[in-house]
């Protein structure tokens, strides 16, 4: 079977496909469940986010340059435009 040359570019569908696969295998592994996303305010899993995912290697936009990456997806899914707006975020509202 030949690969296509075309780039795969992940959809907000798909994003959310994976997302819940990831979420339905953690909870079988675990016995616990994710909280949801929280895309505003200044809270402790906002915050530990913007830390850990404004730090990711990796661009904006997908191999192909065409479309956004996962990272991208989840950054706005959690309500950051950018790595540099989280780790903004991050620096302004972490505990020390």
């Amino acid at each position: 079977m030949a690969q296509s040359n075309t780039p795969l570019k992940i959809t907000n569908k798909s994003y959310e496909k994976q997302n819940r696969s990831m979420r339905v295998d953690y909870t079988k592994k675990t016995g616990k469940t994710l909280g949801s996303r929280q895309t505003e305010g200044t809270g402790a899993r906002r915050v530990a986010f913007a830390c850990r995912f404004g730090g990711m290697k990796g661009g904006m936009t997908d191999k192909s340059g065409g479309g956004p990456s996962k990272l991208s997806m989840a950054l706005k899914k959690w309500g950051f435009g950018s790595k540099s707006a989280a780790t903004s975020f991050c620096n302004s509202n972490k505990k020390s």
